[in-house]
């Protein structure tokens, strides 16, 4: 059972809705973008600063 708030998806509803998807395209390589559309996790593609920088932002 996973646990609320560290599920990939769960955290990577929380990052969407923090920044958006021109936010996120902009801190990706357009390889990162691709392989997020095709359903690799955000915390996957951003490192721990940018991650911390989204949310901080929200």
């Amino acid at each position: 059972m996973p646990v609320p708030g560290y599920d990939p998806e769960d955290l990577d509803a929380q990052l969407e809705a923090a920044a958006g998807e021109d936010e996120l395209r902009a801190r990706m390589t357009d390889e990162e973008f691709r392989r997020y559309e095709n359903g690799e996790h955000l915390i996957d593609l951003l490192d721990e600063n940018e991650i911390d920088e989204l949310l901080d932002d929200s």
